[in-house]
């Protein structure tokens, strides 16, 4: 099945095989054309978000579960997870009749977590990352015996999402490019090795965030290299370290490693939800924050496809991405004004933002401020408006009226 030492060869065959044990538990996701991700370039995405457990992971869940034996199955099951990888070994082991164990983050999405309950595991909350719920279910293991399904360093976790890479080919057999999202590299590893026994030219591209870069960080220095932290919205691709196995795969398939911020996810959540009425969760948003980022090379009229891989993103952190995403494209802009105090100024300023086709959500009037006169103010509007351009005309509208923008 795999590298190294006494662990088979990862090969086509087993690859096959997970698509055959998965054919009846999970669903062939779309792969959907989106023509205004990047003008000139062909873009589609490959719809994991809308899997049977919402995420990419049932794949390498079941298929390493269904390989265990008799005798490990009676043991019962244990995992860590930012979430989806949960979701997804508690749906595989109540399929196949086995007793599951969660060890989550405390920072993992409250939907992700009820939804674990859900599909019928018991979960143990662990403060930190994924790292710590990871080293948690070690010790659990250690103490009590249970199976340990590791969530992206394991050969058949890693054929069960090369199962994708089957997939994309099929959906789309002259692609040029794939795209595939990063964390501890089983997704990557399983889709790279798999397009790549099939289609040796088309290039695989990883992207991290930028408060998550542990593989991008490993690769450039030649060796496994371990974060001290890690921050970013996309809670799926939060590690610390890379595995073993993935980073040696990662080293020997995949072209390149790009990273993206938090404000980049943002927005393309945002984008993939109005142009595409897809709900994409962070993680599941990098590759198309990264096109639309301009970071991924050569892909002017190529065949480009980006592997949403999940959509479990909690609605209250969805709501504050529509936000960030809505001010990083220009949307939603906040002016300051510094105005003397005196009757019909906010008349006016209303009058000149109407004109120019905006739309006034908030304002606050403040007089407090220690850096201005005593009788002057600052007036801070939020308006709606279209894009950056609209923003800009808007102050020079207001600028040409005799009023102060402040750039703050």
């Amino acid at each position: 099945m795999f590298i190294t030492g006494d662990v088979m060869m990862l090969t086509l065959d087993r690859v096959y095989k997970a698509a055959r044990v998965l054919k009846e538990i999970i669903r062939e996701t779309d792969m959907i054309l989106a023509p205004n991700i990047r003008k000139g370039t062909n873009v589609y995405l490959k719809t994991e978000n809308l899997q049977v457990t919402g995420s990419f992971k049932v794949r390498g869940a079941y298929f390493k579960i269904s390989q265990l034996s008799d005798e490990e199955k009676k043991k019962g099951v244990i995992a860590c997870s930012a979430g989806n990888h949960a979701q997804g070994v508690a749906l595989a082991a109540t399929k196949s009749g086995i007793k599951s164990l969660i060890c989550l983050p405390d920072g993992a999405p409250i939907s992700k977590v009820e939804a674990t309950k859900r599909f019928g595991a018991e979960v143990c909350m662990v403060k930190g990352v994924y790292d710590d719920a990871y080293n948690k279910a070690i010790q659990l293991r250690d103490e009590k015996g249970y199976c340990f399904i590791h969530p992206f360093d394991d050969p058949d976790v890693i054929a069960g999402q090369g199962t994708i890479g089957l997939e994309i080919m099929e959906q789309l057999p002259n692609a040029d490019v794939v795209i595939v999202p990063i964390g501890g590299g089983g997704l990557i590893s399983g889709v790279a090795y798999t397009i790549k026994q099939i289609n040796p030219n088309c290039k695989v591209y990883g992207v991290q965030a930028q408060g998550a870069p542990s593989m991008e960080h490993s690769i450039n220095d030649g060796k496994i290299e371990t974060l001290e932290k890690v921050q970013t919205i996309a809670d799926g691709i939060a590690v610390k370290t890379p595995g073993d196995l993935t980073y040696e795969m990662v080293q020997k398939y995949v072209d390149g490693i790009v990273t993206v911020s938090d404000d980049e996810i943002a927005l393309a959540i945002l984008t993939l939800l109005e142009q595409q009425k897809l709900i994409a969760e962070g993680a599941g948003a990098v590759p198309v924050a990264a096109v639309l980022a301009g970071k991924i090379p050569d892909i002017d009229g190529k065949n480009v496809c980006c592997l949403v891989s999940g959509g479990n993103i909690d609605v209250t952190i969805l709501s504050r991405v529509i936000e960030r995403g809505l001010k990083m494209s220009g949307r939603t802009a906040n002016i300051t004004i510094a105005l003397s105090d005196k009757p019909g100024q906010l008349s006016d300023v209303s009058k000149i933002i109407a004109q120019t086709g905006a739309n006034v959500t908030s304002i606050n009037y403040d007089s407090t401020d220690l850096d201005m006169n005593i009788t002057d103010c600052y007036l801070r509007i939020e308006v709606e408006t279209r894009d950056y351009a609209h923003v800009v005309a808007i102050k020079d509208a207001l600028r040409d009226a005799g009023f102060e923008v402040c750039d703050r």
